[in-house]
């Protein structure tokens, strides 16, 4: 897992840092032209660096220098002196190589913009010669973070600059995958200077994490894995059948769903073993896990309730995140996993699903929190995990469903809540980005999809 810290955190590292500063700005100012020259800067074209008086201008006089080498006509547009003793030995280097340095001014022709302005440590409104800049039709590479954006929180106060790229040190930090910061950022570099550590407040998933456990050669259809869908009410009958049929198409051997509607699922679905909500509580010692909630009605939220309390492992989606269904599950000592989206979380905990929030309710009720959104977020009171593999084409009606029973099945699989959790998020939302290459993603497509990743 890639380790995220705040921008504070990271600024007290860089504080506390005893080696040499001159040379780790050169290695930053070196990433920097780099991916400026990812971004078309070459022999002969332009390039205008914005550098404000701090270290992030800093680098940006460092990569201005290592541009010129490289043919390219670079003019540093510089909003103050610089006023650090690095700063200021980057800037005497760069006029010494023949670099023009010249007060920021009104936006000049330019072919690509360096963002070497403040990074995060301008809070407020920007000056309007820098918010001029911001309009300027080229790619833009960002030092640290875009100018305008906040590096705790992603937030924008103001304006940001829009980065193709943007070019950090030592690991990510929160506001590059928090709030606005995928919009302003682009791609995140993470370049190592040799300023590294920290205490990491969330960590981003990749594909290691994302584990799928291999089938045992002696593994029948109840051994495999067995999972139990409740849900399936009139007129939202679909949402049960999507969690099921992904349940069985996401590896588990035996998947059932109980409704007061299993005519309409056995139609729909006629792989699918049904029972009533009833008969499911009698045979609940046949499942490892329950998938509660895909298309659970209200009305039917007391025989749930009733069947839920028996239940070991349970994942509570749409209708099962209500007050009966998760107090049910929770007294019952089950392990439980939720998985709402933002409207949800708010209103199970009354409170913003924000990562301090959602980890605080994962703690205080010993469940795992699965938050639905851009990026994923997972946590059971420790520092949450990012899934960033999901994007907007999974914003459509039932593919919530497909995730539930992925889950499910992942967790009957063998492995814990929290690491099915992840896993389920990471390979639905590759699922997703493969299918929307081809066509507008929908649930019934995407359970189709997701099989191909089940192993």
């Amino acid at each position: 897992m890639k380790p995220i810290v705040t921008g504070e955190e990271y600024r007290r590292i860089d504080k506390a840092w005893e080696g040499d500063l001159i040379q780790a700005m050169d290695k930053a100012g070196h990433a920097v032209a780099l991916a400026a020259s990812r971004a078309g800067a070459g022999y002969g074209s332009r390039v205008a660096v914005l550098a404000g008086p701090g270290n992030n201008g800093g680098d940006g006089y460092v990569a201005a220098r290592y541009l010129k080498d490289r043919g390219a006509d670079v003019v540093v547009h510089a909003l103050g002196s610089p006023k650090t003793a690095e700063s200021v030995d980057a800037a005497h280097k760069v006029r010494r190589s023949g670099v023009r340095v010249v007060e920021l001014g009104p936006p000049t022709a330019a072919d690509v913009v360096i963002d070497a302005l403040f990074g995060g440590g301008v809070r407020g409104q920007l000056p309007a010669v820098v918010r001029d800049w911001m309009d300027v039709d080229v790619p833009v590479v960002a030092v640290d973070y875009p100018t305008g954006l906040d590096p705790d929180t992603g937030a924008v106060a103001d304006v940001a600059f829009r980065a193709v790229e943007t070019v950090t040190f030592g690991t990510l930090k929160t506001g590059h995958v928090s709030g606005g910061g995928p919009d302003h950022c682009g791609e995140v570099t993470v370049a190592d200077i040799g300023i590294n550590g920290g205490e990491a407040s969330r960590f981003i998933a990749e594909e290691d994490d994302a584990v799928r456990p291999p089938r045992p050669r002696r593994a029948h259809k109840w051994s495999a894995g067995s999972v139990l869908v409740v849900g399936g009410s009139t007129g939202i009958v679909g949402a049960s059948v999507f969690a099921g049929t992904s349940a069985l198409r996401f590896g588990a051997g035996s998947v059932v769903v109980a409704s007061p509607r299993s005519d309409l699922v056995h139609q729909m679905a006629p792989q699918l073993p049904t029972f009533s909500l009833a008969d499911a509580a009698e045979r609940l010692d046949r499942f490892d896990v329950v998938v509660a909630g895909p298309g659970l009605a209200a009305e039917d939220a007391d025989a749930a309730t009733l069947l839920l309390e028996k239940a070991g492992r349970v994942v509570l989606d749409a209708g099962g995140l209500e007050p009966g269904p998760l107090e049910a599950a929770k007294s019952g000592a089950a392990e439980v996993v939720i998985t709402p989206h933002d409207g949800e979380f708010k209103r199970v905990a009354g409170i913003g699903a924000g990562s301090y929030s959602i980890r605080a309710f994962a703690t205080r009720h010993g469940i795992t929190v699965l938050r639905k959104g851009s990026p994923t977020m997972v946590t059971d009171g420790c520092p949450p995990i990012l899934v960033q593999t999901g994007g907007p084409e999974l914003a459509s009606i039932g593919t919530g469903d497909v995730l539930a029973g992925m889950i499910g099945a992942l967790w009957a699989r063998g492995l814990d809540g929290k690491t099915a959790a992840v896993s389920g998020a990471y390979w639905h939302g590759v699922a997703g980005a493969e299918l929307a290459r081809t066509q507008t993603v929908t649930a019934p497509a995407l359970a189709e999809a997701i099989a191909s990743h089940a192993w």
